[in-house]
């Protein structure tokens, strides 16, 4: 099995690569326009990967993220979250390293076979970094609504941690 993990993405780019030479596409003239426009789109991108990077680091530093954590956990008590997941629930849509810094915490103070520490890995599971992904999305975007999709993106964020701490209390 090892040795076939390891053969899949070889073979994944030799047979894209001879797809190529069949249907007689120049493959590193394609290769080279789209590096080509790599480097705007990474430009473009730059501003608001920082932003989130920044206010991650901020929101961590400052001890507004403990704060937010301590006092939005009894709303999430109330919903049938454990409150030792508020401060991954908080990290979650803003940083993927962060947030499964904040998990291991979790699995070492709960244990990983508590009901806080698989509400949290299934948490973890759950959902991608929202703002990091919709720092990327829009940056390559004329017209903006990023309000709209950020609610959306927050809100079915939330129904999904609740939903996965529901699964986890009953199973």
């Amino acid at each position: 099995m090892k040795y076939i993990l390891a053969w899949t993405i070889p073979l994944i780019f030799l047979t894209s690569i001879l797809f190529a030479i069949f249907r007689k596409v120049k493959v590193y003239d394609s290769f080279t326009e789209g590096a080509k426009g790599a480097i705007p789109l990474i430009l473009s991108i730059f501003p608001y990967i920082t932003a989130v990077m920044m206010l991650c680091k901020l929101l961590e530093v400052s001890g507004l993220e403990a704060k937010l954590s301590a006092w939005i956990s009894p709303l999430f008590t109330f919903t049938g979250i454990p409150e030792e997941i508020s401060s991954l629930i908080l990290m979650k849509p803003l940083s993927g390293s962060g947030s499964i810094a904040v998990l291991t915490q979790i699995l070492e103070r709960c244990g990983i076979d508590s009901y806080a520490g698989r509400c949290a890995c299934v948490v973890y599971g759950t959902s991608d970094t929202i703002f990091y992904i919709g720092a990327v999305y829009f940056a390559g975007m004329k017209r903006k609504k990023l309000t709209a999709a950020l609610v959306i993106a927050i809100s079915s964020y939330l129904l999904a941690v609740v939903f996965a701490c529901f699964l986890c209390r009953i199973m």
